[in-house]
Order: C-alpha cells, then sequence, then structure tokens
C-alpha cells in the first residue's frame, strides 16, 4: 500500500490503492478532512459577541464553546481509531462527517449556550473520525519522507482554515447572522464526503484490518504511551498545538477588546497568518530533507517557546506590532515542527496506525482543552496569560523532544 511514485487506481469495491505518489487529489481531500475541525471552531470566533448578546451571556462564557469540543474530541478519537482499524475508514470518515452535520444544524439553532455547547460536543463526536483518519489514511498511503511531505503539504492546506475561516465568518455574520455560519459549516462537511467518497474511499484492505477486544485496545494505548518513540514526539506536538489553540481563544480579546479592531479586521489578521504558516510547511519537509527531521522540528519548537515568551516579557496589554511579533514566530516554529513531529510520531506504527492516530490526536486536544480552559479564566491579562500557557507549553515540548532525540538502546519493532 505504501508506494512513493505513481497514481490512485480504485477496486472494484471502492478501495483506494495507491500506485504511487503525492497527488493534489488526496492532498486536498486529507487537508479537507483534516481542517473541517478548524473551520468549524474558527469561523465562529467573530461572531462570539454577537453570540453572546443574543443568548445573554458574557463573551468570555463562549470559552466553553471551545474547551467542550476539545475534551469531547480527544475521547472521542480514542474509540474512533480501534473501530477504524477494525471495520476500515471509510465507514467511520463518512459516519463521522454526518453525526457532525446533525451537530452543526442543532448549534444553530440553539436558543442557549447550553444548546450550544451540546451541538458542539456532537459537532466534536463526528468530526474527530475525519480529523484523526485523515492521519491515518496518509499513514496507509506513504511513508518515510514522502508522509513527512504529505503531512507537510496537508498543513499547508489545512492552514487556510484557520486562517481565512475568521473572515468567511465576519463577512457571514454580518451579512447573514451568527446562525449562518454553522449552516455553511454542515454544508461545507456534506461536500466533504461527496468528494471523500469519491476521490478515496477506502485505504485499509481486509488483509491489514484488526479486531482487538478491549482489553487488546486498552493494552495497546498502553503500549503506545509507554513507547518513547511514540510518546514523547506526540507529547512534543501536542503541546506545541495546545499553544496555538490557546491563541484561537484569546485572539477575539486581544485583538477586538484590547486593540480595537472590528471582526472584520480580525478575519482579515487571521488570513494573513496563513502565508506564514504557508511558507514554514514549505520550508519545513526541504529543511528536513538537508538537515534531518529531528533537528528541524528542534528548532522550530524552541522559535515557537520564544514567541510565548515576548508575550510574557512584553506589556500586558501589548500593541499590534508587538503581538504580531509573537504571532509570526509562534506560527513560523509551528509551521515547521508540527508536520515534522507528526511524521515521525506516526512513522514507526503502520501496523496500528488507526490507533496511534487516535491517541495523538487525543493528546493534541486534550491538552488543546486544558489550554482553551487557562486562557478563559477571568481576572488576568490574556496576553500575560497566553505567553505563559504558549512557553510553558514549548519548553515541556522542548524537554520532550530532546530526551526522544537521545540515542535509545529500545529494540526496533
Amino acid at each position: 500500500m505504501n508506494s512513493h511514485s505513481g497514481n490512485q487506481a480504485r477496486t472494484d469495491d471502492g478501495e483506494a490503492q495507491n500506485t504511487g505518489g503525492l497527488t493534489a487529489r488526496v492532498i486536498i481531500l486529507l487537508a479537507a478532512l483534516a481542517a473541517i475541525s478548524n473551520l468549524s471552531t474558527n469561523i465562529i470566533l467573530p461572531a462570539f459577541p454577537d453570540i453572546a448578546r443574543q443568548l445573554k451571556v458574557a463573551p468570555q462564557a463562549l470559552g466553553l464553546t471551545l474547551s467542550s469540543f476539545f475534551i469531547t474530541f480527544a475521547f472521542a478519537q480514542l474509540v474512533v481509531g480501534p473501530l477504524a482499524d477494525r471495520y476500515g475508514r471509510r465507514r467511520l470518515v463518512f459516519g463521522g462527517l454526518m453525526i457532525f452535520v446533525l451537530g452543526t444544524f442543532w448549534a444553530a439553532n440553539a436558543q442557549t449556550l447550553d444548546m450550544l455547547i451540546l451541538g458542539r460536543v456532537i459537532q466534536a463526536v463526528g468530526v474527530c473520525a475525519a480529523a484523526v483518519l485523515a492521519r491515518a489514511i496518509a499513514r496507509d498511503l506513504y511513508e518515510g519522507e514522502a508522509l513527512a511531505r504529505a503531512m507537510s503539504l496537508t498543513m499547508i492546506a489545512t492552514a487556510t482554515a484557520p486562517g481565512f475561516s475568521p473572515l468567511l465568518g465576519s463577512l457571514l455574520n454580518t451579512a447573514l447572522g451568527w446562525r449562518a455560519l454553522f449552516v455553511t459549516v454542515g454544508i461545507a462537511a456534506l461536500l466533504i464526503a461527496v468528494f471523500y467518497l469519491k476521490g478515496i474511499g477506502e485505504t485499509l484492505p481486509p488483509a491489514r484490518r484488526t479486531a482487538q477486544s478491549l482489553a487488546a485496545i486498552l493494552n495497546t494505548y498502553k503500549r503506545l504511551a509507554g513507547n518513547r518513540r511514540f510518546i514523547l514526539p506526540a507529547l512534543s506536538t501536542s503541546l506545541l498545538m495546545s499553544g496555538l489553540f490557546a491563541s484561537f481563544a484569546a485572539t477575539p480579546s486581544l485583538l477586538m477588546a484590547g486593540i480595537g479592531l472590528s471582526s472584520l479586521q480580525m478575519g482579515l489578521y487571521f488570513a494573513a497568518t496563513v502565508f506564514i504558516v504557508f511558507a514554514a510547511g514549505l520550508a519545513a519537509p526541504r529543511l528536513a530533507h538537508r538537515y534531518g527531521s529531528k533537528p528541524v522540528t528542534l528548532l522550530g519548537l524552541v522559535i515557537a517557546c520564544v514567541a510565548g515568551a515576548l508575550l510574557v516579557a512584553g506589556p500586558a496589554d501589548p500593541g499590534l506590532g508587538w503581538y504580531t511579533l509573537s504571532m509570526v514566530m509562534f506560527l513560523w516554529g509551528m509551521g515547521l515542527a508540527n508536520p515534522l513531529g507528526t511524521a515521525l510520531t506516526m512513522s514507526p506504527f503502520g501496523r496500528e496506525a488507526g490507533l496511534a492516530s487516535a491517541f495523538l490526536g487525543f493528546l493534541t486536544m486534550g491538552l488543546g482543552a486544558v489550554s482553551t480552559w487557562a486562557i478563559s479564566t477571568p481576572g488576568y491579562p490574556p496576553a500575560v496569560v497566553l505567553g505563559i500557557t504558549q512557553s510553558a507549553a514549548c519548553a515541556l515540548a522542548i524537554l520532550c523532544f530532546s530526551i526522544y532525540m537521545r540515542p535509545s538502546t529500545e529494540p526496533a519493532r
């Protein structure tokens, strides 16, 4: 199944067979599967003030729509992974997208904050299958440098979701109201489901599927947690991403309430950040080919840590220039470290890619829930809390990855 050059064919039962290397169609579909969860989160950020007014809650309380999503997403993935290894990718991806659509339209009709949170929880249950299995599908199809390239190109495309979705959300919120944002996301999920079935379909043939008991599944997760080749890069990547999620939660307060940008200006700001991630994603595989994936990943973590430290060292109410400097540095570091770290985490575990991807997603979303909850804590300047959260998370990531880079006496799998 793993291959490096050519095109993709399809068997009579709809199973995707990769007869070659990366194609634009595969990358776009993988990116769409990975991006829909970010789209559903970031598109609503500019509408937080309007949602708060209509639901009669404090804007800061809407942080619960983020943390509840991340917590549900984290635990649901632990179930999706083994199910996908047993029954294949196609059923889980399509079924998950349909559940996500139901949650999306529930949220669109929410009349209270509790109803909105429930809609977000249903969304998370469904969309986690698309996100976690995007990594597993990539691992099904590719390995080595091809896998690293696939992760990097997917990340570049995925960056358009958190980058451009606030701008789209601002325009839709102004023209049609915040409920239209959820309707738009639901329609996008339906389109992705159709294109997935036609464009990729099944990538895990029956011969490679594994049916495990609950005890065996738990044992596999335990083995992954104790395997330094998995847990150390997985923790490093997840801690880094928790800093990004923290910035999602803090940015509306920083840019709109603090600096005074309008929702449209904030949308444009987010859109401009896409190009930072785009450039870093293009640079990552090239730098990795020249210097090695591990040193480049460590460099990215260090850059992201310095970015968080800038916010801690700067004023409690930073101006647009200071905040932008920190944001650019963090996104550049994240753009280097995330795809390479993900590829390093997944590469040794092709036979259990679903479980490995699920565990990685659990760590990422679980730590993301903690970081967004921390940002929602009242009484402290958002910039300072964001800086502390990002620098602390990245410092821990650097520690984990430095240990990972040390020579190991662990026998090869």
